[in-house]
């Protein structure tokens, strides 16, 4: 009996099919270029009021490129949060509503970290990563919102305060208690062996 060489290795190009994430960066640099080009030509100023786009825009790259990479959440999760941070910053340098920080970091952390997390599980098929995601984003709702109604309204941090009824803060209080009281308990029953 004759042994069998075994096949010889076959060179690699280092792809692993679609489009590497240098190719995007490339095309992101092209686009870029071209909106440089395009706004000297009508006379576009880039800083001034507009300055929080180039936040917004480094994160949706970081983010994108984050996305076209089973292994890149920790680059998707970091370009949905600079967004978010630039998005919240354009909303507040448009409205000299700089005092929106006492309540809007919610949306950055955990809301921004939670947007990464849902859109990387979502694309990459980890219903769990997608799932948690989930819940940082509507947690950082309901304390962005808990955040909105006390500080704008019962407060008034940005001028008068709402005319909000008084039991208004404890109510909404008492619903946020509620429902991670019923979402403990839920969660409490899946976890136990059948």
């Amino acid at each position: 009996m004759t042994e069998q060489e075994p096949p010889a290795p076959q060179p690699t190009t280092g792809r692993r099919g679609g489009v590497g994430g240098t190719a995007v960066l490339g095309a992101v640099l092209i686009v870029v270029g071209i909106a440089f080009f395009i706004g000297q030509q009508v006379d576009i100023r880039w800083g001034g009021e507009t300055w929080p786009f180039w936040i917004i825009g480094g994160g949706v790259v970081l983010a994108a490129l984050g996305l076209m990479q089973p292994a890149g959440s920790g680059l998707t999760v970091a370009g949905s949060i600079l967004a978010v941070v630039g998005g919240l910053l354009l909303y507040q340098s448009w409205n000299d509503h700089y005092e929106s920080w006492a309540y809007a970091w919610a949306l950055v952390a955990p809301g921004g970290s939670g947007l990464g997390m849902l859109l990387h599980g979502t694309r990459h098929g980890n219903p769990r990563m997608a799932r948690d995601g989930f819940w940082q984003v509507l947690t950082a709702a309901g304390i962005f919102v808990v955040g909105l109604v006390f500080f704008e309204g019962i407060i008034g941090l940005s001028g008068d305060p709402w005319s909000l009824p008084q039991w208004i803060l404890p109510v909404v209080i008492i619903g946020l208690g509620a429902l991670i009281l019923v979402l403990a308990v839920i969660g409490g029953r899946e976890e136990e062996p059948a």
